[in-house]
Parts: structure tokens; sequence; C-alpha cells
């Protein structure tokens, strides 16, 4: 919306500072908390009043969680409204890699939205049926998937990048879409596995929200993708403002949801920040290099691949309990330990990721 000031400019210098992506993601940054933290004792008294009893807690799970109880969800709520709102004013509502992003997050968070109705009113762990949902993710991711490869520059747009090395391309073709849904999908899903402790998913997807913006205002600049030697993707710059209303929206979130938590973010937040993240990588072609930044996440997904498949075949399970933070719950990590622990591990490997843009 305040980019209209643009055109301003000529008659007061003073607007010219809109056009700058960094100014913009700075005021996104800002604007977001600032919509978090002024809306969100409302929101959650609102939610508290028609939850009731609040998310179920797992049976099973360490019982420390029993505490828990009562406290709503659906959180994500206060983060989506951030985001939206901040872009809506910082944001250059023309790009369409924007208008992409901010699709699936949408329609993600609606997903997420309407399996932790279904949770906090039938007061169980199910939801939405798992076939259903992940057919409905698929079917947004792979829509954005197509978007994406028709705006960009064939026969680029269908190829996959690999970090670390400058001219390893491989052209896709039609199945990039596919592969770029089931990145989109497995980032949504991989970070609502990883949200089960207070503030564990969110500063992980602050940090990775953080690599991005530098990863796609440096992909969307020709002069710092030529110096570093990353693929250009033009367009992709305005991205970083998308992300910055992430980090501030996350900022304006934690304060709530820090131990002890007064909401939880739900399948809401955390399902439409993951395909959110999978949106941008795909965007700007960093998708395995999301796998290392995200690698918490990653992790996360993968502990309970192995945990189901394992005890199908044998019955045995390898994890105390998946997702593998609460393995280490039942190992005797006290909560805090576990969530500043990860954290630091996805500040590690967001470091990692952002190596590959020098090292090549």
């Amino acid at each position: 919306m305040l980019m209209f000031l643009v055109q301003l400019s000529d008659t007061v210098s003073a607007f010219n500072v809109f056009r700058y992506i960094t100014f913009r993601t700075g005021g996104a940054l800002i604007t977001a908390a600032f919509i978090v933290f002024l809306f969100g004792p409302a929101i959650i008294d609102s939610l508290r009043i028609r939850q009731g009893k609040g998310q179920p807690i797992r049976a099973d799970g360490p019982q420390t969680h029993f505490k828990k109880a009562g406290t709503p969800t659906m959180g994500g709520l206060m983060i989506l409204s951030g985001i939206l709102g901040s872009c809506l004013l910082w944001a250059n509502l023309s790009s369409i890699y924007v208008l992409v992003v901010l699709m699936v997050t949408v329609g993600f968070g609606a997903i997420g939205f309407y399996d932790d109705y279904m949770k906090v009113t039938k007061q169980s762990h199910l939801g939405v049926s798992g076939k259903v949902r992940l057919a409905i993710e698929f079917l947004i991711a792979g829509l954005a998937a197509w978007i994406i490869m028709r705006s960009g520059q064939a026969p680029f747009s269908s190829t996959l990048t690999f970090p670390f090395f400058k001219e390893l391309l491989l052209n896709l073709g039609i199945f990039f879409i596919p592969f770029a849904a089931f990145v989109i999908v497995g980032a949504g899903n991989a970070v609502n596995l990883t949200d089960g402790l207070d503030g564990l998913a969110t500063v992980p997807v602050m940090v990775a929200a953080a690599s991005f913006g530098v990863i796609a205002y440096l992909s969307g600049n020709a002069i710092f993708a030529d110096y570093l030697q990353i693929h250009f993707v033009p367009g992709t710059g305005e991205l970083a403002v998308v992300l910055g209303a992430v980090i501030g929206a996350g900022l304006g979130f934690l304060w709530f949801n820090a131990p002890p938590a007064a909401i939880f973010m739900g399948d809401t937040g955390s399902l439409a920040l993951g395909g959110l993240l999978g949106t941008v990588a795909v965007a700007t072609k960093h998708e395995i290099v999301l796998a290392i930044i995200g690698g918490l996440f990653v992790v996360e997904a993968f502990s309970v691949i192995i945990q189901v498949t394992v005890f199908k075949l044998t019955g045995k399970r390898v994890f105390l309990m998946a997702p593998i933070h609460h393995h280490f719950e039942k190992l005797g990590w006290t909560e805090s330990q576990v969530v500043i622990r990860f954290w630091i591990i996805a500040v590690i490997l967001a470091l990692v990721g952002l190596s590959s843009l020098k090292l090549r």
C-alpha cells in the first residue's frame, strides 16, 4: 500500500526511500511485531473463552505437559494477522512472488485452522483426515509451483540448483511441479511436527526466515548474485519484505508463547509458516538449501517417519517418543533444555546453509 508513495518521489524526495527493499523489510518487521503485540491479548482472551478446554494434551506424552491443559491454541491467527497486515502496508503487491507466497500461507493456514477447530471442538488429536489434508495441501502447493514455473524464464524456471556448485543444474521439466509441491508440503508438515514445545518452532522459523530473507534479497539483485556467483532470479528480492514480516510476527508471538505459554501456535500457524518457507525456497531456487537451514524440521519429520515405519514392520520403537523432541524429554531433559538446545542447532544449520552462497 505504501508503495504508491514512490510515485510521489519526484515531488517529495523523501518518499524515494520506499523504493528500497531493505527499508521496507525493516518497516514490515516492526509493523508485524506491533500488530501482534497490540491485538495479541484480545485474541488470546477470545480464543480462551471460545475453546474452553483448549488444545487436547496427549495422554502418552511427558507428564509435565498435563499442566498445559486449558491453554488455547490457534495462536497462528496472531502471526498471520501480523504478516498479512504488515505485507499489505510494505510489500509490493504487484509482485507475483509475493502473491504466491501469501496465497500458500493463507491456504495452509486455513487448513490448519480447520484442523485446530476440529481438535478443540471434538477434543481429539485426529483433526482432519490425513489424506484429505494432504490432498488439499498438494493442490495449493501444485498451483503455486505452476505459477512460479510460469513466471520465471525457461528452462531455468524448471531447474533444480545445487548448493556449493555454481554450474550443477538439473532441468526437471514438467516434473518440477510435483517436486516443488513436495518441498512446500514437506516444509509445512515438518514445521507442524516441530511445534510441540513452548517456543520450539517459533525461533527456528524466525532463523530460517532471516536466512531466506538474505537469500531472497541477494538472488533478486543482479549485482550481488553475479558477485556471489549464485543464480539470479528477478523479482524475488521483494520476498525479503514478507520474510521481515514473518520475523516481526514471530517476535510478537514469542512474547506470549514463551514458557509458560499463554497460547499455542497450533496447526494454523505452523502449517502456514512452513508452507511459506517452502514456497520462498522454491521461488528463489534454493530448495536444497532449505533442507540445510531447516535441518531441524527435517530431523523432526524423519523421526516420526522412522518411528511409524519401524513400529509397523517390527512392533518396536526406535525413539522413546516421536517427534524427537519428546524423546529427549523422556530421557530426562527439561523442556527449556530441549528448546534452547534445538534453537542453537537451528542457528548453526542456518550458518551452514548461508555459507553455500559463497562457497562455490
